[in-house]
């Protein structure tokens, strides 16, 4: 069995409960994907978005609903070395990419010393919504995880002063007709890593070259955070979920409503 057949029967069999389970949970729970749809997966080479891809292809072999999709990706600056890493697990797991070069790391070394990370995230993320519009696409789809979505939880909270998450769905403000989906709101970080060492994958990480900014070192104190508070409380971190479900209005002194205006319960 080569590799590409067994990453797809470890999604569906060995780690069925930890990954295709929460990814149909999350695609009928949030209404990710309906029927007609042409969704772009957005494959940066990382572990994340490359199981994301194999996720969808699966998905088409098993379909809730009749959709089609894109494999797409971008290439910001990757050295020869990631590039080339991406390019082989894309052949190794059977992943066909439409690739697209860009010169972004370098725009972003230039323009953004103090918050490189925030300004390569937004930049590489319009870049990818208009390749997924030029492909007659209506979704785009990344691979943030659980994980992701309860650190930026906690990132808000602890360093922005504001209840902020990461929305399963989200309608593009920039790009018409357009929304941004996260498929693996349900699956966790550590049950990714599992199935990439069990079949030897060797991933990147965003790979960039500039150094590392201040919102990376923050995300790992939060990372450090959740995992030391789990030590004591196995829930935490679905806690910290579930509070993006439960919010009590009666129970807040401001919000910010649709129109973007503070109010607050004190407003004379």
């Amino acid at each position: 069995m080569n590799t590409q057949q067994n990453f797809e029967r470890d999604i569906i069999k060995t780690y069925r409960k930890q990954l295709w389970s929460p990814f149909i949970k999350a695609i009928k729970k949030y209404k990710l994907i309906e029927e007609g749809d042409k969704v772009a997966v957005a494959v940066s080479g990382g572990k994340d978005s490359l199981l994301l891809a194999k996720l969808f292809q699966e998905l088409q072999k098993h379909p809730l609903m009749k959709f089609d999709v894109e494999f797409i990706s971008m290439d910001p600056g990757y050295n020869e070395i990631n590039r080339t890493l991406q390019e082989e697990n894309s052949h190794k797991l059977g992943i066909s990419l439409t690739v697209e070069p860009s010169n972004i790391f370098t725009i972003v070394e230039k323009i953004a010393n103090d918050y490189p990370c925030y300004m390569c995230a937004r930049m590489r993320r319009g870049f990818l919504y208009n390749m997924a519009q030029k492909l007659g696409c209506n979704k785009l789809a990344l691979g943030h995880h659980f994980d992701d979505i309860i650190e930026t939880t906690m990132l808000n909270i602890l360093y922005s002063g504001n209840f902020r998450t990461m929305l399963p769905k989200v309608p593009s403000k920039n790009f018409e007709n357009m929304e941004l989906i996260r498929p693996m709101a349900f699956i966790k970080e550590s049950d990714i890593i599992k199935i990439m060492k069990n079949n030897s994958i060797e991933t990147m990480d965003c790979g960039c070259e500039i150094q590392v900014c201040s919102v990376s070192s923050k995300r790992q104190r939060v990372k450090q955070l959740i995992r030391d508070l789990k030590q004591e409380t196995d829930e935490i971190d679905r806690n910290i979920y579930k509070a993006a479900e439960n919010v009590d209005l009666d129970g807040i002194i401001g919000w910010i409503e649709a129109d973007k205006e503070r109010k607050t319960r004190y407003d004379e």
